[in-house]
């Protein structure tokens, strides 16, 4: 257990120590702009955008940790991994709505079956588990842009 302990943290310090190089390296380059590109012209909301891999990887990625802790029995942790599902959500909705409204409409049905099971006293392991496969069958079948 202190072996997985410190490979977390190791993992955790790596982890900002990247990002922290990243940022520092897009702060120092210079970026030129042509004058038709302006703010206002390139400027495209989140929201308006398709599902990009980095999207569908956040969204699979908490689907995979609510699955995780609803196989273990743990349905606190399961509601709490759950919650980010929303946030990760609230990103791409709007593009996928657009672009594939079939699969929207697949995924807030199904996220609305695994709060409502989630939410119960003694959620089922079964249905839980079956809305998050099906749920991660759908957002792997959303086009990427």
């Amino acid at each position: 257990m202190a072996r997985l302990n410190q490979i977390l943290v190791a993992s955790a310090v790596t982890l900002l120590a990247l990002t922290g190089c990243g940022g520092a390296q897009e702060a120092s380059t210079p970026t030129k702009t042509s004058p038709a590109e302006t703010p206002a012209a390139s400027a495209v909301s989140t929201s308006d955008k398709a599902a990009s891999p980095a999207s569908n990887a956040e969204l699979l990625s908490v689907v995979t940790n609510t699955k995780a802790a609803v196989q273990t029995g743990n349905f606190a942790k399961a509601k709490t991994e759950f919650d980010k599902f929303e946030n990760a959500w609230k990103k791409v909705e709007d593009g996928i709505k657009k672009t594939s409204p079939k699969s929207y409409d697949a995924v807030e049905e199904t996220t609305e079956k695994v709060m409502t099971e989630l939410k119960k006293s003694k959620p089922s392991k079964d249905q839980v588990l079956a809305q998050l496969q099906s749920l991660e069958k759908t957002i792997g079948s959303i086009p990427k842009s």
